[in-house]
Parts: structure tokens; C-alpha cells; sequence
């Protein structure tokens, strides 16, 4: 008799301790799959989608960021002013008719910051005539140049008309000096030429 009821109470033992081990296993699954739902759910938010989002936000930060930082440059990097004649332009590479449409152009060959720096621009017959009153200007006038928020000031030492085919005003010189090249009304074979040196 004693036997059998040593048996049944290990077969009990037995059965509880399977009971006891099945919910605390139960119970660490659950907690386990809940902190997953946890880490993959945020507010709503999957997080494995979150990295993603935010490198877009970068991306599209940076793209403002040049557009911004490029429209300061055109605007504020490199332009003319002559205020006798109230002319304040900007200034592109290039003397083509496009760059011209625009911009004022600088000649290729030319430097930008020293010597002899060649401009040429439109007076009459397009959208933007920025050179319409260089035939005013004289001895003595005023001009201002902006190249890389380097400002200088030149002062008009000469005023003429030369021919289209005589590109001795656009050598290099030693002194710092600007030439501003444009047609001449009704006479195409020839360009006004204004040449100022550098105001010391």
C-alpha cells in the first residue's frame, strides 16, 4: 500500500512540475514576442521603415540646401555696376547669345580677378540690353566689379569705337584694369570699347 502511494505522489510531483514549467515557459514566450511587437511597432510607426524616411529627409534637406546655396551664388558671386547709368548685372562665362540673353559675358581668354578683365554685353534689340548706355559714359565715370565677393573700383580712362575684327583692347595687361565691349548702333562692323583702370 505504502508503494503505490509513494508512486502516485511522484507521478503528482511529476505532473505539477510539467504544469509549473509550461506556464513559466508560456508566460517568458509571451513576454518575448510582445517586446518583438515592440521594437517592430512605434507609435504607429514601423521602425524598419524609419531609416529610410529619414535618409529622404536628408536627401531632400541637401537638394534645398544646393538650390538655395546655388541661387546665392548666381545672384551675389560675380557682377558689374555702373552707377552713373544705374546698370548692376550679373556676370556669366562665355559671350554667346544665350549666355548674353542673361548674363553679361566674360570673355573665355580673359582673367576674372586681375589684369585685364573683358566684358561684353547687349545694347538694344534683346530682353536684357544691359550695355543700352555704355555710349554715355566718360573719362572719370565710375565702375564697379564683384568677383567673389571681391569688390573693385575702376575709373573710365577711354571711350571709342573700334572695328569688330581689332581685339588688340582684350590682350592681357600688367595693371589691373576692365574693358566693356558692344555694337555700335546700325554699324556692324564696328564696337564701342570703354576701358577703365583700377582705382587705387
Amino acid at each position: 500500500m505504502i508503494r503505490y502511494t509513494c508512486k502516485y505522489i511522484n507521478l503528482l510531483s511529476l505532473f505539477i512540475s510539467i504544469m509549473i514549467f509550461s506556464i513559466i515557459n508560456f508566460t517568458i514566450f509571451n513576454f518575448n514576442i510582445n517586446k518583438a511587437d515592440y521594437n517592430v511597432s512605434f507609435s504607429g510607426q514601423n521602425l524598419n521603415e524609419i531609416p529610410n524616411k529619414v535618409e529622404n529627409v536628408n536627401l531632400e534637406n541637401n537638394i534645398v540646401e544646393k538650390v538655395v546655396s546655388n541661387q546665392v551664388d548666381n545672384t551675389n558671386e560675380w557682377s558689374l555696376e555702373i552707377p552713373i547709368i544705374s546698370l548692376k548685372a550679373n556676370i556669366s562665362e562665355g559671350t554667346t547669345k544665350e549666355v548674353m540673353d542673361t548674363y553679361i559675358g566674360h570673355f573665355e581668354e580673359s582673367p576674372r580677378d586681375s589684369g585685364n578683365i573683358c566684358l561684353a554685353a547687349h545694347n538694344r534689340g534683346y530682353e536684357n540690353n544691359y550695355f543700352a548706355n555704355l555710349k554715355k559714359l566718360k573719362k572719370g565715370d565710375e565702375i564697379i566689379y564683384r568677383y567673389k565677393n571681391v569688390e573693385k573700383r575702376y575709373i573710365v580712362q577711354k571711350h571709342e569705337i573700334i572695328k569688330d575684327t581689332d581685339w588688340t583692347n582684350l590682350e592681357n595687361t600688367e595693371e589691373n584694369m576692365i574693358t566693356l565691349i558692344t555694337c555700335v548702333e546700325n554699324e556692324p562692323e564696328f564696337r564701342r570699347c570703354i576701358q577703365a583702370e583700377e582705382l587705387k
